[in-house]
Parts: structure tokens; C-alpha cells; sequence
């Protein structure tokens, strides 16, 4: 069992953290799990805040190593100045990932609990090409961007009709949404709900 001193710091480093990735979204109202208010009670906030402190260095890791294969397929002149932070989004918004290209370097917030895994490079790629493009929509340019970023990392290659572009790529790659989004960041196993897709934005 963990001493209570070990787990105290391990909640303000979770603070801390949920602090900083705050001024990286768009709105703060899009990190609500620092406020208590914002989740079901008191002690879920604790524990979410907690399992950050103790493992976030870890999952950022892995976001890191995917930037920088989303990197390795662009000329080091054509790479934009990129930093990427794992975190919870709120519920009300239904993404998984966001890119605040309003600020710098621009910043890319991914909420890896809402997917498994294998999902988190087509969504850091997703990302990534708004990064490119600098713009948040899903036009001819962000397409180009996408396959390009998709032929580079080995995913499948977005497929669309001119009609539907803006809609289906919103949302591309297609990924499984997790029953509780919440579940990772408590730090239980993941469990998919075969219902429903999820988005990034």
C-alpha cells in the first residue's frame, strides 16, 4: 500500500498538470476534471487527479514517440512546432482530441482514455495535419495533409466522396469509443462500447 505522503504529492502533481493543460485548450471548461464539481463526487476527482499525478509522464511518452513519427514523414523545414499533452475532455464536448493552433508552439490535447490504444496514432495524426494545415477544418488541404501523414504511418488511407469530405474527415480515423471515458484515467482496463464511434475534432 502506498504511503499517504506518496499519494498527496502524487494528487498535486495531478493538479499541476491538469493546470497547465488547461491553458493549452481552447476553453477550460474543455478540462473539467479539476474541478471537483466536474465529475460525479469529491472522491473520483481525488483518484483521477491522483493515477495523473503517478502516471502521465508515461502516457505523454507515448504521444511523444508518435509525434515524432508523424515528424519523420515531413522535411525538417515543413515541421510545425508541435507540443502534445494526454488528458481528459469533457463529456459534453465528444472528442478525443483537439489542436489549438492559437497558440505557440501549437498545442495538441489528446484524451487517450476515450479510445484503446491503437487508435492514439491515427488520432495524433489527425491532429497533426491541422497542425500543418493551421486551420480547424476539413477541407482539400487537411485531406492532402492526412493521406500523406496515413501513406507515412501505415494506417488506412481516408476514403471520401467531394459531397461528404467535411463530415467524414472530421471524424477520420474511426475509432471505438469506450463505454467510461473516464475508466483510464482510474486506471481500470478498457472496455469498448461496439456502438458507437468516436471524434475528433
Amino acid at each position: 500500500m502506498s504511503h499517504p505522503d506518496v499519494k498527496f504529492d502524487a494528487f498535486w502533481r495531478g493538479i499541476s498538470y491538469l493546470r497547465q493543460v488547461r491553458r493549452l485548450a481552447l476553453s477550460p471548461l474543455m478540462i473539467d476534471v479539476i474541478d471537483d464539481g466536474g465529475l460525479a463526487n469529491y472522491h473520483h476527482h481525488r483518484e483521477i487527479c491522483t493515477w495523473i499525478g503517478e502516471n502521465i509522464q508515461a502516457v505523454n511518452a507515448t504521444l511523444t514517440d508518435y509525434l515524432d513519427a508523424c515528424h519523420q514523414c515531413f522535411a525538417l523545414c515543413d515541421r510545425p512546432a508541435i507540443q502534445i499533452f494526454a488528458t481528459p475532455l469533457a463529456e459534453q464536448f465528444g472528442i478525443d482530441g483537439l489542436c489549438n493552433i492559437f497558440v505557440n508552439p501549437i498545442a495538441i490535447l489528446i484524451d487517450v482514455g476515450r479510445t484503446s490504444p491503437n487508435h492514439w496514432l491515427g488520432i495524433v495524426a489527425h491532429e497533426y495535419a491541422h497542425a500543418c494545415v493551421g486551420d480547424v477544418g476539413h477541407g482539400e488541404q487537411f485531406a492532402k495533409i492526412l493521406t500523406h501523414l496515413c501513406l507515412g504511418l501505415g494506417l488506412d488511407l481516408p476514403i471520401w466522396e467531394p459531397e461528404t469530405m467535411e463530415a467524414w474527415l472530421s471524424n477520420y480515423p474511426h475509432c471505438q469509443l469506450m463505454i467510461d471515458p473516464l475508466a483510464f484515467w482510474f486506471g481500470q482496463p478498457y472496455n469498448p462500447d461496439f456502438s458507437q464511434v468516436s471524434y475528433t475534432s
